[in-house]
């Protein structure tokens, strides 16, 4: 489950032009705003500082080894609807966790598109991996898509669980012939989809805390 900034010249090559300024760095006529231009740029101050690429490369790859097994044990549990969409919320773990630890736009979205890139030769689906991980990974950014990444209240992160468990069992209807099945089955279904849901937020919510704690991710914005 992207979002890094495009490229842009490297800030420590200085203008062509300024070589041709007269009296250009002299006492007469100082150039600030040169030489603040012509700095290195300080490591960390993007969009995505190293110390949160390489927090996000470490979460999708835990993620993908999480996922790995729980892809192949849902797929075989397809005929019971009830216990393959018992793990539906593993999908939403990764990126629960970047986003509440690190607190920062679209590293959900990050989260899942590396851990679908490492599933890619184990999932037995190939890239479709990359687009599965990702379609979860954005329900954990709507909500924060909603008031721009401004506050990371714990409750968002709620919302986008159940707002899933509801669209997953919509989604996936006719992969698990949901309409063969009688109404108590099908409103049982969304239910068990929606904990799951809850449940893995929970989770994911818990250890990105205790993560924090421990001194990983930073500081990270209040809200």
């Amino acid at each position: 489950m992207s979002g890094a900034d495009a490229a842009s010249p490297g800030p420590s090559a200085p203008a062509p032009e300024a070589a041709f300024l007269p009296g250009a760095g002299s006492e007469e006529h100082p150039e600030p705003a040169a030489e603040m231009r012509n700095r290195p740029r300080i490591a960390g101050t993007g969009r995505f500082p190293t110390a949160v690429l390489l927090t996000c490369a470490a979460l999708g790859v835990a993620g993908a080894i999480l996922l790995g097994p729980a892809n192949w044990l849902s797929t075989l549990l397809a005929g019971v609807p009830f216990l393959s969409t018992g793990f539906a919320g593993l999908w939403l773990l990764p990126s629960v966790i970047a986003l509440r630890l690190l607190r920062r736009p679209l590293v959900g979205l990050l989260v899942g598109l590396l851990a679908g890139l490492v599933l890619v030769p184990f999932s037995g689906y190939g890239f479709a991996s990359v687009l599965t991980n990702l379609w979860w990974a954005a329900f954990t950014e709507l909500p924060f898509l909603f008031v721009l990444w401004r506050y990371w209240g714990a409750w968002m992160h709620y919302a986008g669980a159940v707002i899933v468990g509801v669209v997953y069992p919509i989604s996936a209807w006719a992969w698990f012939d949901l309409g063969a099945f009688g109404l108590w089955y099908q409103g049982a279904f969304f239910a068990v989809t929606i904990a799951s849901c809850v449940v893995a937020t929970a989770l994911g919510i818990l250890i990105a805390d205790r993560l924090r704690r421990a001194g990983v991710g930073g500081r990270a914005p209040r809200g």
